[in-house]
């Protein structure tokens, strides 16, 4: 018979401590978890990749659901989303590096880079049997460009059936040649069109291919390992699979990304500056850190603070929308979501940071609720890291 070993109260509460309890990590995790769970459950969610961070730290990082539902393949915390439109703010910061460099000035025309917008046109009348075109009243902007106020539409005639199909020169020749929506700077019309433009601009004032510039300048630099237009071999493993609801609204139906052409590594598809990168929760909260903290991250400065503040300040002067320079702004809230339902948010009050990677275009039941659960679960989990 063994001896009886009188263990210290002390010690043994060490013991309790160090097997029984959870660290505040994954307490987060699993509140957010419980949060989203009923959402898997109800099959009105696939699944999520959600983030909550401040400056300096990631507080929280889970995953919860399914990748890939048919195969029953969990969703894990690097997998890679089509981020669509969050393209539009790293398009916005890579331009704006050049503004702090003093190659270009967000109240240059456009056509000082793209000459083809010398000549474009406003419709002044329309309807099914004419249309009236007339002069604007001045010169697009690079700052309305990056702020929706140009006058272009969405997108040209020319990009179908996908938006990937055209290199950017031919895409911005195909938007000086589209008549305007409206006079320059007087209303709001989102557009793929001007930040596709933009990034024709990048391209022109760096002599660099603008997926390069991007590369070069943010992704590497960031250590934004897994950003990319086009997903390689072992990515495409990680990439989450795209839903909508079915023809009766009470479950999910797998689908592809129909605004890009397949395969997504072939390399003719074309860069989309407005929508075309995918990414992983991690690499966008480093892009959002950097942003945070003025444009300075790990040591490294990529933008001025008068750029950032620039960007993520309201542009739409008087009108109800309220947007930046590549970014959406609501007070000291700025972000950008993606056409299947990605978003990032940027609280520059608090200092939090919080990423939402899912691969909807729509949900069944009340699954467009699960943003707003998993936001107030962050909430949660953010204050009471920062008591």
């Amino acid at each position: 018979m063994k001896p009886n070993v009188l263990v210290p109260a002390s010690l043994a509460l060490v013991f309790w401590a160090a097997f029984s309890t959870t660290s505040p990590a994954q307490d987060a995790d699993k509140g957010i978890t419980a949060a989203l769970q009923p959402f898997i459950d109800s099959h009105s969610l696939a699944g999520a990749v959600t983030l909550v961070a401040d400056r300096d730290k990631i507080l929280s990082l889970n995953a919860v659901g399914y990748e890939d539902i048919a195969a029953g393949k969990p969703m894990r915390t690097d997998d890679l989303f089509w981020i669509a439109s969050q393209s539009k703010p790293i398009t916005a910061t890579a331009l704006m590096i050049l503004v702090d460099e003093g190659d270009v000035k967000l109240d240059d025309p456009v056509e000082k880079y793209v000459p083809e917008f010398r000549n474009v046109w406003v419709t002044a009348e329309q309807d099914k049997e004419h249309l009236l075109l007339k002069k604007p009243s001045h010169k697009i902007t690079i700052r309305e460009i990056l702020s929706h106020t140009s006058g272009l539409p969405f997108k040209s005639e020319l990009e179908g059936p996908t938006l990937d199909l055209f290199p950017l020169l031919v895409g911005a020749r195909s938007y000086a040649m589209t008549p305007l929506l409206f006079d320059p700077g007087t209303k709001y019309q989102y557009s793929n069109a001007g930040i596709n433009t933009a990034g024709r601009i990048i391209e022109v004032v760096s002599g660099m291919r603008y997926e390069d510039f991007l590369d070069k300048r943010l992704f590497k630099p960031l250590g934004m390992k897994d950003t990319t237009f086009w997903p390689n071999d072992e990515q495409l493993t990680r990439l989450a699979k795209s839903y909508k609801p079915n023809s009766s609204k009470n479950d999910l139906e797998e689908i592809t990304i129909g605004q890009l052409k397949y395969p997504l590594n072939d390399h003719d598809r074309q860069p989309m500056p407005a929508g075309g990168l995918f990414s992983t929760a991690k690499d966008l909260t480093l892009f959002c850190q950097m942003v945070l903290n003025g444009g300075e991250f790990q040591g490294t400065r990529y933008l001025s603070e008068a750029s950032v503040k620039e960007m993520t300040s309201k542009q739409t002067g008087a009108l109800k929308e309220g947007y930046g320079l590549g970014w959406s702004v609501n007070g000291p809230n700025v972000g950008h979501g993606g056409a299947y339902s990605t978003n990032m948010s940027i609280d520059s009050k608090r200092g939090m940071i919080t990423i939402w990677m899912v691969q909807h275009a729509g949900f069944p039941g009340n699954g467009n609720k699960s943003q707003g659960e998993f936001h107030k679960a962050a909430d949660e989990l953010f204050e009471k890291s920062h008591k």
